[in-house]
């Protein structure tokens, strides 16, 4: 099942409705369910009653893509952005110089926690945010978690996984590394905004992707102006989403609402190319490019660069003080 949440074009900012996506390619529509559904409580309710729900929504008339506005499927309470991809971790540090992967990599997964608030829609334009001039992409798998767990095994885990989309993690890159060099972050250089959708598959729809481990195992990559820039696939991320929320539960909660990500896929950012190659190459995105990202099964997003908001604050330096004021 395919769900997604959405306005019409002439609906107040605030509506949000969540519909049942059937048809494929040009002959997607989106047929809604009552007013007062919650896409994360439709997920974690019982495949059964969610089937005689969607019956009855794919009964009415549905709605063509250019009458609505798909929105970001969920809300986050929160966000959390794991490190999965082998091949990606050896390219980006490479490009720091390092020899590869580092050994600690291969302990246990990694994550950074984001900003919930900054998700934006699977067609919206993303503005171009300030203080930089290395503006990047990260193709990601991301799943939608729609029970509150604690303490689980992987196997616990999987019920509590409601279905999986398409991400894209933009970074500043320029303002990430300097961020960075102080053994923090990053912040300011991936808060701006995160794309997620188009919709969110059920996992019952992916089981015949599933490789000999139980792995999803999904085409990914990313277009930058139609011209294909990387390709990967979801099999070759170092941990299943299972033990990812395994992992992210242990001494810990993850909450229903939460969204947990794969981390960038092989050759599916451009830092880990400017790793490679010792140079810009490709080069950074730019006003007026269009990203566009497809996973198998999952869909399509695609943002356009807009220009940079003129309305930010400047940054204020620290306060100065004498190495003998610091120290008394």
């Amino acid at each position: 099942m395919r769900l997604a949440t959405f306005r019409g074009r002439d609906d107040e900012s605030h509506v949000r409705r969540v519909g049942l996506v059937l048809g494929q390619g040009d002959h997607v529509r989106v047929h809604p369910f009552d007013a007062g559904f919650d896409l994360v409580e439709l997920l974690a309710e019982s495949a059964e009653w969610r089937d005689s729900q969607a019956d009855v929504a794919a009964a009415g008339d549905g709605l063509a893509l250019d009458e609505i506005l798909l929105l970001p499927p969920v809300y986050p309470v929160a966000m959390r952005d794991f490190l999965t991809f082998e091949a990606h971790v050896d390219g980006m540090e490479r490009g720091h110089g390092s020899p590869g992967v580092p050994d600690a990599w291969y302990d246990a997964p990694v994550f950074l926690f984001m900003a919930p608030h900054a998700v934006t829609g699977p067609y919206d334009d993303v503005a171009m945010p300030p203080d930089t001039e290395r503006l990047d992409f990260e193709l990601e798998v991301a799943a939608i978690v729609v029970r509150d767990v604690s303490d689980v095994t992987p196997q616990e885990a999987r019920s509590a996984i409601g279905g999986y989309c398409v991400m894209n993690d933009w970074s500043a890159r320029d303002v990430q590394g300097k961020e960075m060099s102080l053994k923090l972050g990053p912040s300011k250089g991936k808060d701006f905004a995160t794309t997620i959708g188009p919709w969110v598959v059920t996992p019952d729809e992916l089981e015949d992707c599933r490789d000999a481990d139980g792995f999803l195992d999904l085409k990914m990559s990313v277009k930058v102006n139609g011209v294909e820039v990387g390709t990967d696939r979801s099999g070759n991320m170092g941990w299943s989403f299972e033990q990812l929320v395994s992992h992210a539960s242990r001494a810990s909660w993850v909450k229903a609402g939460e969204v947990l990500a794969s981390g960038t896929c092989s050759t599916g950012s451009l830092a880990e190319s400017w790793g490679r190659n010792g140079s810009l190459t490709p080069p950074p995105l730019q006003v007026g490019d269009v990203v566009e990202m497809t996973i198998e099964r999952l869909g399509t997003i695609r943002n356009t660069v807009g220009p940079r908001e003129e309305s930010v604050a400047p940054v204020a330096p620290a306060r100065r003080r004498s190495r003998l004021e610091a120290s008394a």
